[in-house]
C-alpha cells in the first residue's frame, strides 16, 4: 500500500513538469526548422548561421559548379573551400560569398585546389554537419571542426584543431560566389586584429564590403599573397589578395569575430564592439536562437503531423533571411550612388527580390513584421533618391535591373493602403510616378501605344503585364490621395493587359508594332517574348483585375473551364524554356512565381472549392521536409511565403488590395500575433488529408459567407472557424457578393 501511494505521489509530482516540457516542445518552433530543406534540388537555399534579416549569413562554400550553386552551397557536394560571411538564399543568380575564411593544418597553402585534389579545401560528410538557423558546425576530413554563429553584422567563428599540427587560417579575398574580385586589401593591424576590404564585380556590378577580424589568440605570423605569390610585409592591396594566419603553437581552439560594413573597416570594428564585445560563443548562439524563436513564434500552428510542421517553420524561416540589413550599428551605409549616409533615421535594407517577393512575401510581412515595414519602404525610397528610380532588384548597394516590372510599387502602395505612415508619403508618390514614366525597358511604348511591341523589346508580353499590375497599384494610391487625373490615367494603364488578349484563342498573345498579332504563335512555347514562362502561364497574370479577365474569357464558366485546361495542358515548351519553369501541373508552374496567384482565381468566379482542391495538391506535391523539398528557386522567401500563407488558409491574389482569398487550411489551428498584443486565430474543424473543402465559416461567432478575408479584420484580432469536409460545398463563395474583389474595399 505504501509503495502504491508513494508511486502515485511521485507521478503527480512529476506530471506538471512532464506536461510543461511537452507543451514547450510543441510551442518551440525552432526545433522544426531544417535549413537543409531546399539545399538540394533547385531550391538554392542558404545553409549556415544568421539572425532574422541580418547583414551576415555565414556558412560553408563549395566550388561553384553552375546554377544549383547560386547560394554557394549545394547538398550534393562534398568539398568545402571555406566559410564566407555573406550568401544569397534561393536566387537564380549567384553572387556574394565575401570574405572567405578557411582553417587548415600542415604547410601553408594558398590555392583551394580542385574537387579531386584539394589545396587548402577539405572534403566533408553531411553526417559531420550540424545545421540550425542560429548555429552551424562541421568537422571536416582535415580534422578541423568549425562552428559558426552570428549577430546582425558580425560572424563568430570557433575552430577546434587536431593536436600537434601546424595551424593556419587563410583569408582569401579573391574568392567569391560567381563574381570577380576587382580590388582587395588586407592588413594586420595588431597581434589580434586584421582589417581590409573586398570590391567585386558580378551580379552586383560594383559591390564594396569592408571587414575587420578579431582573433582570440595572438597571431604569431601573418603572410600576405598576391594570388599564390608571397609578398613581403603584413599589408597588401591588389585584385587577388590573400592573408594567412599562423600560430607558433597548436592552439586547442581559435575564435574569430568577423565584422562586416558597407562603409569602412573602422565601422566593421565598431560593429564587433557593439554586437559581440566578448568571447562567449555559446552565449552568442543562444542570443541568435532567441531572436529566431521570437520571430518564428509570431505564428503558432497545431497539427499531429511533424513533417508539416517542419515544412511550415522552415518556410517561415526562409522568409526571414532577406531583405538583409545593409547598414552599420551606428546606422551608416553607402548608397547606390556610393555616397556615405550617416544618419538616415531608419534601418537600411537590401536584397529585395522584388519580382518574386511582391506577390506574397511582402504582404506576409505587413501582418507579422509590422516593426520593419517602414524601414523596408524607406530603404526603397532612399535608393530612388540616389539613382533616380525605385529599385528593381537591389543587391548590396547596387541596382541589378534584374527581371521585369517596377515592383517596388506594390510594396509601397500596399503599406500605404494598410495604414503605414512611417515614411514620406509625398516622396513615395513622386517615386512611383517617376519610376513608371521612364522610357527604358519598353515603357515608352506603354505610354505611346498602350502595349509593348514584340519586335521592339524582348520579353514584351511579360513586361507589359507586370507593368499593368504596378499601374493598378499606383491608381489606388492616387485615388486615396485625391489625385483624380492620375487615378484615371493609371486605371487606364492597368487595363492595358486587354490589348494582349486574343479573343479568338483566349490567350494573351505578343503583338507587333503594326498592331498585328505575332505569328506563328504557340502558347506552349517559352521564348524571348516571355520572362521565364509561356502563353499558358502569362495569360493569367492579371491579379489586379480578375473580374475583367473573366469578362474577356466569356464569363464565369468559360473562365473556370479555361483554368481547368491550364492544369491539364501538356507538351514541349521548346528548346529555350528555362529551368525556372518547374513544379508543373499541366502548364501551371508552381516552381516560378508568376503562377503563384493563379490557383486562387477560381474563387473570383464563384468556384472556391477548386481553389481548395488545387491548394492542397500543391502543398502536398511541391513542399516537403526533404532536402529537395522545394519545386523551384526559393527566391529570397517567395516560394516559402506562398506556403506559409496557403497553409494558414488564405493568400493575397492581388498583392495590394488588402484582401486575402480563402483556400484550404492545412493545420488544425493557427494563431498569428498581430498588432498591440492581439492575435488572429484560425480554428479548423474536421480537418484531414481528405477533408480539404470548406463547408462553413464562422468569424467571431457569426456565420461568414465570404470566400475572402480583409487585412484590417485580421489585424484587429479575432477568431475564424472553418469547418471542412471531403466533398465540395459548391455554394460557399458562389454568390457574387461573397466573392473576393479586385477593388480595394474600405
Amino acid at each position: 500500500m505504501y509503495l502504491i501511494k508513494r508511486k502515485s505521489f511521485l507521478l503527480l509530482l512529476c506530471a506538471p513538469f512532464v506536461s510543461f516540457n511537452s507543451l514547450y516542445a510543441q510551442q518551440d518552433p525552432l526545433k522544426f526548422v531544417d535549413p537543409y530543406i531546399g539545399s538540394g534540388g533547385h531550391g538554392h537555399t542558404f545553409v549556415g548561421a544568421s539572425v532574422p534579416f541580418g547583414a551576415v549569413q555565414v556558412g560553408p562554400n563549395n566550388i561553384n559548379k553552375g546554377w544549383d550553386w547560386c547560394s554557394g552551397y549545394h547538398y550534393s557536394d562534398s568539398l568545402c573551400i571555406g566559410f564566407s560571411q555573406t550568401h544569397l538564399s534561393g536566387t537564380g543568380i549567384g553572387d556574394l560569398g565575401d570574405i572567405l575564411i578557411m582553417p587548415y593544418t600542415g604547410s601553408i597553402l594558398t590555392d583551394k585546389g580542385t574537387q579531386q585534389n584539394p589545396g587548402y579545401a577539405s572534403h566533408y560528410k553531411h553526417s559531420d554537419e550540424v545545421v540550425k538557423p542560429q548555429y552551424y558546425s562541421l568537422k571536416m576530413d582535415n580534422q578541423v571542426k568549425v562552428e559558426l554563429t552570428a549577430s546582425e553584422r558580425v560572424a563568430f567563428h570557433q575552430y577546434s584543431f587536431p593536436a600537434n599540427k601546424q595551424v593556419h587560417i587563410i583569408i582569401d579575398l579573391s574568392e567569391g560566389n560567381n563574381d570577380q574580385s576587382t580590388d582587395t586589401y588586407i592588413k594586420l593591424l595588431d597581434k589580434n586584429t586584421i582589417i581590409g576590404y573586398r570590391f567585386s564585380k558580378g551580379w552586383a556590378k560594383d559591390q564594396r564590403i569592408w571587414f575587420a577580424i578579431k582573433s582570440s589568440i595572438d597571431i604569431d605570423k601573418f603572410n600576405v599573397f598576391d594570388l599564390n605569390t608571397d609578398k613581403p610585409g603584413a599589408e597588401l592591396q591588389g585584385k587577388h589578395v590573400k592573408g594567412v594566419i599562423s600560430f607558433a603553437n597548436t592552439p586547442q581552439k581559435v575564435m574569430l569575430k568577423v565584422g562586416i560594413s558597407p562603409v569602412s573597416s573602422n565601422n566593421a570594428l565598431a560593429n564587433i564592439n557593439a554586437e559581440i564585445p566578448g568571447w562567449n560563443f555559446t552565449g552568442t548562439v543562444n542570443q541568435a536562437r532567441i531572436k529566431w524563436e521570437n520571430e518564428l513564434s509570431k505564428i503558432t500552428v497545431e497539427t499531429k503531423d511533424d513533417a508539416h510542421k517542419r515544412t511550415f517553420y522552415t518556410a517561415l524561416y526562409h522568409t526571414m533571411i532577406d531583405p538583409a540589413l545593409y547598414n552599420d550599428h551606428n546606422g551608416a551605409y553607402r548608397g547606390t550612388d556610393k555616397k556615405l549616409y550617416k544618419n538616415p533615421g531608419f534601418d537600411n535594407y537590401s536584397v529585395f527580390s522584388l519580382w518574386d517577393t511582391y506577390r506574397s512575401a511582402a504582404p506576409l510581412s505587413t501582418i507579422i513584421h509590422t516593426d520593419k515595414i517602414n524601414s523596408f519602404i524607406n530603404s526603397l525610397l532612399a535608393a530612388y533618391q540616389q539613382q533616380g528610380k525605385l529599385p528593381i532588384w537591389p543587391l548590396m548597394g547596387n541596382e541589378t535591373d534584374c527581371m521585369v516590372g517596377y515592383h517596388s510599387v506594390p510594396l509601397i502602395v500596399d503599406a500605404y493602403l494598410k495604414g503605414y505612415r512611417g515614411f514620406d508619403v509625398k516622396l513615395a508618390y513622386e517615386a512611383i510616378i517617376k519610376s513608371s514614366t521612364r522610357d527604358d525597358y519598353g515603357m515608352k511604348y506603354i505610354k505611346q501605344m498602350g502595349y509593348i511591341p514584340a519586335d521592339k523589346q524582348n520579353e514584351s508580353l511579360s513586361r507589359a503585364l507586370e507593368y499593368a499590375v504596378d499601374d493598378w497599384c499606383i491608381a489606388q494610391m492616387a485615388k486615396k490621395l485625391g489625385k483624380t487625373a492620375d487615378a484615371a490615367l493609371y486605371t487606364k494603364r492597368a487595363g492595358y493587359y486587354k490589348n494582349y488578349f486574343d479573343a479568338s484563342i483566349k490567350f494573351m498573345r505578343p503583338k507587333l508594332s503594326d498592331g498585328s498579332w505575332k505569328t506563328p504563335y504557340d502558347p506552349l512555347i517559352s521564348n524571348k517574348d516571355f520572362t521565364e514562362g509561356n502563353g499558358w502561364q502569362y495569360t493569367w497574370l492579371v491579379p489586379q483585375d480578375v473580374e475583367g479577365l473573366i469578362t474577356l474569357m466569356g464569363g464565369d464558366k468559360a473562365f473556370c473551364d479555361k483554368l481547368d485546361e491550364l492544369f491539364k495542358a501538356t507538351g514541349s515548351m521548346g528548346p529555350d524554356a528555362p529551368s525556372d519553369i518547374s513544379g508543373l501541373i499541366g502548364m501551371y508552374a508552381h516552381g516560378n512565381e508568376p503562377s503563384h496567384h493563379v490557383i486562387y482565381m477560381y474563387a473570383y468566379a464563384g468556384q472556391q472549392w477548386k481553389t481548395a482542391e488545387k491548394v492542397r495538391q500543391v502543398m502536398n506535391e511541391f513542399y516537403t521536409d526533404k532536402i529537395d523539398g522545394l519545386a523551384g528557386n526559393e527566391d529570397c522567401g517567395a516560394m516559402s511565403s506562398w506556403y506559409v500563407m496557403s497553409a494558414m488558409g488564405f493568400y493575397p491574389c492581388n498583392p495590394a488590395s488588402g484582401t486575402y482569398v480563402l483556400g484550404s487550411p492545412l493545420f488544425n489551428k493557427v494563431k498569428i500575433k498581430v498588432n498591440k498584443g492581439a492575435s488572429f486565430s484560425v480554428n479548423v474543424v474536421n480537418n484531414s488529408s481528405k477533408n480539404i473543402y470548406i463547408q462553413k465559416v464562422i468569424f467571431n461567432g457569426t456565420n461568414y459567407n465570404h470566400s475572402y478575408l480583409k487585412h484590417k479584420d485580421i489585424m484587429k484580432g479575432g477568431n475564424l472557424q472553418i469547418v471542412m469536409g471531403h466533398k465540395p460545398n459548391y455554394n460557399f463563395g458562389k454568390l457574387i457578393p461573397n466573392r473576393p474583389k479586385s477593388a480595394v474595399e474600405d
